[in-house]
């Protein structure tokens, strides 16, 4: 487990480059900044923003086998996983999706800071997105699983991959859906919160819509 913001930040650098690390220590003060003018991650969270979101980002590759295709992080939010993501494995293309106006401006002006050329910002809601086919999807408190995987549906092939951190709630919401759906997901232990879990599976969800 990892537990203070050195370890945090130990555990990213052994999975990047350096230019990659200095791309998320440049994040890293543009949150800190940004988050005095919009609530974009939590006040209290910034003391272990390394162990809180980026290395809580970053603890998804260990579940994701080499993509084909497009990373698509729904709710992207604050940026966290997309922007992460994007950081560490440049040569991947990930597009993030986030329909609130604030968020959309600041996920496009750090990508344009930061010089991610592999990461692009849809600024709309999930339903108004064009069919793309994505080779991994991730979500960090988006929606429940059923309606995360019904809105997300269209986007999925028999070889997408799904990484999807659901806290406490993770086992429970995996059991709720139906049966013949369960054997595409299980429950990893976030490296990050005891008491946290991420969905992980692959497959096309075809699920009721």
């Amino acid at each position: 487990m990892i537990a203070t913001e050195e370890e945090a930040r130990e555990f990213v650098s052994q999975q990047c480059s350096g230019e990659s690390l200095k791309r998320l220590d440049q994040l890293v003060g543009a949150l800190k900044e940004e988050n005095s003018q919009q609530n974009l991650v939590a006040k209290s969270s910034l003391e272990q923003i390394w162990l809180r979101h980026i290395a809580d980002s970053a603890q998804l590759l260990r579940w994701v086998s080499e993509p084909r295709g497009i990373w698509m992080d729904l709710g992207a939010g604050a940026g966290f996983p997309g922007l992460v993501i994007a950081a560490m494995r440049p040569q991947q293309a990930v597009i993030l999706v986030e329909s609130r106006k604030r968020r959309i401006e600041w996920l496009q002006r750090v990508t344009h800071d930061l010089g991610l050329d592999n990461c692009r910002v849809e600024g709309r809601r999930l339903e108004q997105v064009d069919d793309l086919e994505a080779g991994v999807i991730s979500a960090r408190a988006f929606a429940p699983l059923d309606r995360l995987l019904r809105l997300s549906a269209r986007f999925s092939t028999s070889s997408t991959q799904w990484v999807l951190p659901k806290g406490r709630s993770a086992e429970q919401e995996v059991q709720a859906l139906p049966r013949r759906y369960r054997r595409m997901f299980h429950v990893e232990q976030s490296l990050t919160d005891a008491e946290a879990g991420i969905i992980v599976g692959k497959g096309n969800w075809k699920g009721s819509k």
